[in-house]
């Protein structure tokens, strides 16, 4: 569970944008848009060996 402790002097604004980003580094974001759906298998392999050739 992500968790951001909002400052005494803090604004809700820069809590809400550190949130965010904390989010987005977790890999929470991608996670949930990759399951929006239902991916095939073939889908999914593919998918996985265009990542691991960007990656390389």
């Amino acid at each position: 569970m992500t968790e951001v402790r909002v400052g005494k002097d803090e604004s809700l604004d820069s809590a809400l944008k550190r949130f965010k980003k904390k989010l987005q580094e977790d890999g929470v974001l991608a996670d949930i848009r990759r399951h929006e759906y239902y991916e095939k298998p073939s889908e999914k392999r593919n998918r996985k060996k265009a990542q691991a050739k960007r990656k390389k």
